[in-house]
């Protein structure tokens, strides 16, 4: 990461956390471990195959049976070509059903939400690793992580918390076809994709983030885009994902896309909704997964012995196993 000087300072109490020279991994609480959990949660599972197909990116139309139907076929694209084959390697058919009374709540076709219910699994077990491919925790595994996301860390230490989620996003929009997509800098400056194609790249100026034509064009393709997001990651944070985002009306309005974030010092963190169920008595439960310090494998969380996180109405705040509880009011939405 190149050295931000005065601007760093002026910023970096509310970066999404600490970037290379500050780098260190969560450390695991010891009221949380005593789950015993290994690879999937107690109660979920690998769902059967019988059949399979091929779709974007990803494994095709699987009967599988989640809530007692057939797992629909894929829809979504994701660019970054995951390897996942099987059923069971996808979050809808890794978490195959909600708690007893829950039913997941229905997606818009083509929506963020979508893109995050199918989003593809490696195989149960995979460890998680760090940006040198490093297994983090005891030989890359913690109970409290259930599932590791297939896709790329990266190769350096910079996708954290709030850079996976703005990964995630960028990559469901770049799928759908879209290439006027931007994410701002903590320090407010537009971080365009369209202008990076074109030459523009972010320097410091004083106290601020100027861009300049400072490149060749470039031809549009995922490789460059993938550079492209290593560039927002070095300027973004949790900072700026908890100003840009858009309040959301608490857990009764809540979809699978919406985040929490929490901005601080000397950094923060943010966690993911992957998935929404409901109940009739108008509890929620969440699928959550996150990235964190240094950068690491996208994980799906658990806590208490279950992949599902129940948040009460009227609940003030969801509680992770990584961070202090999150308020209902640190809920967000690109």
């Amino acid at each position: 990461m190149r050295s931000l000087g005065l601007l760093f300072v002026l910023f970096a109490c509310n970066s999404s956390e600490a970037r290379p020279e500050r780098a260190r991994a969560p450390a695991p609480s010891p009221s949380r471990d005593d789950t015993g959990m290994s690879g999937a949660a107690a109660g979920d599972g690998p769902a059967a195959s019988t059949a399979s197909g091929a779709s974007p990116g990803v494994a095709g139309p699987a009967p599988a049976l989640v809530e007692g139907r057939a797992l629909p076929a894929v829809a979504a694209t994701y660019p970054w070509g995951p390897t996942a084959s099987a059923p069971a390697d996808r979050l809808d058919g890794r978490f195959r059903a909600p708690p007893p009374g829950f039913a997941r709540v229905s997606v818009t076709p083509g929506s963020f939400a979508e893109f995050l219910r199918t989003l593809p699994l490696q195989p149960a077990g995979s460890p998680v690793v760090d940006f040198r491919g490093q297994p983090l925790y005891e030989s890359g595994r913690h109970p409290n992580i259930v599932a590791v996301a297939d896709i790329d860390v990266g190769k350096k230490d910079l996708q954290h918390c709030a850079d996976a989620i703005i990964r995630l996003h960028a990559e469901w929009r770049y799928g759908r076809g879209e290439r006027d997509i931007s994410y701002r800098a903590v320090s407010g400056q537009p971080l365009s994709y369209r202008g990076y194609v074109a030459g523009d790249r972010a320097f410091v100026d004083g106290n601020k983030i100027v861009l300049k034509r400072a490149a060749s064009p470039k031809t549009d393709d995922h490789a460059l885009f993938r550079v492209w997001l290593d560039d927002v990651f070095s300027w973004a944070g949790t900072a700026s994902l908890e100003r840009d985002g858009k309040k959301v009306g608490g857990a009764a309005a809540m979809v699978a896309g919406d985040f929490f974030v929490m901005s601080g010092t000397p950094f923060g963190h943010a966690v993911l909704v992957l998935d929404v169920a409901r109940d009739e008595r108008g509890r929620a439960a969440l699928l959550l997964g996150q990235s964190y310090m240094p950068a690491q494998s996208f994980q799906v969380l658990a806590q208490g012995g279950s992949s599902w996180f129940i948040v009460e109405p009227g609940a003030a705040a969801v509680e992770t196993p990584f961070w202090k509880p999150f308020p209902m009011t640190s809920l967000k939405r690109l």
